[in-house]
């Protein structure tokens, strides 16, 4: 019979980089002969959320992180370290996926069951982050949407990422949150579909068999033009690089967007479903 693992009562489960940046953070602020309450102070935080940074058991924003800079003269050392401190805000599961996605060129995503996490509105992934079960502790929920509304920055990043999105059409029409967030997020996302580099499509509801009947799918490349695939389901993630796999996934993708309805038709669909047609 299968074990289920248990966490220890005295294991310390702060993310790593949480830790390395607390324990930079105290070095620097010693070396300038600076109290807590003093670095508090100086970065506008409270005497007890500079010291849960310090300690490593939040994490710090860049705010913080811009003003501790200032304060210590830390040259740079702790902004380096600030995009593992925000990748660590994400669900253990997708933070290797994460660093790669962090590399792409392009990504391609096919969606039956939720908007997007990188289309997704704040009140639409709140809502999605409140359905999670087991429930997420409320400082785990703030650190994941923050997390994921940081992601949203690749849509407009420089050099553009090319992004491609085929969404099932009943993911559209499913009332995540309630009516109003669900109008909310079809406004978004034909908003978002007019960025020259993210392309929108819809697959029917009544489409038949296709491609991406086995589940939800993404591909990117990375600069190093190195292909990378990704599957994610009830909570497990799996990054995917045997080439021959990542192949069969861009055909599929391609199968998909030649199924989907094409750019006009999937924006005349999502304007309906937002009530502005």
């Amino acid at each position: 019979m299968g074990r289920t693992l248990r966490t220890r009562p005295n294991e310390d489960t702060r993310p790593e980089a949480w830790r390395c940046y607390g324990r930079l953070l105290k070095l620097f602020r010693e070396q300038a002969g600076m109290t807590q309450p003093a670095l508090a102070e100086a970065v506008g935080y409270s005497p007890e959320q500079a010291a849960s940074v310090e300690q490593g058991r939040r994490p710090a924003k860049i705010t913080f992180t811009e003003a501790a800079e200032r304060a210590l003269n830390a040259r740079g050392a702790l902004l380096a370290l600030q995009e593992e401190v925000e990748l660590a805000k994400l669900p253990k599961f997708f933070q290797d996926f994460a660093k790669i996605e962090l590399e792409a060129v392009s990504r391609f995503q096919y969606e039956p069951q939720l908007v997007p996490g990188l289309l997704q509105t704040e009140h639409y992934a709140r809502a999605v982050f409140d359905g999670h079960c087991p429930t997420l502790e409320p400082d785990i929920l703030e650190q994941h949407l923050e997390a994921r509304l940081e992601r949203q920055k690749l849509l407009t990043r420089k050099p553009m990422v090319q992004f491609s999105f085929v969404l099932w059409e009943p993911a559209l029409r499913n009332p995540v949150g309630g009516r109003e967030v669900l109008t909310e997020q079809l406004r978004h996302l034909r908003e978002v579909s007019r960025l020259p580099n993210v392309e929108v499509q819809v697959m029917g509801a009544n489409v038949g068999m296709h491609p991406g009947a086995s589940g939800p799918l993404v591909v990117l490349e990375t600069s190093e033009h190195r292909q990378v695939g990704y599957l994610e389901s009830q909570g497990i993630g799996t990054v995917i690089t045997e080439p021959s796999t990542v192949s069969s996934f861009g055909l599929r993708y391609g199968k998909l967007r030649s199924r989907a309805l094409n750019l006009e038709e999937s924006a005349r669909l999502i304007e309906q479903g937002a009530g502005e047609r």
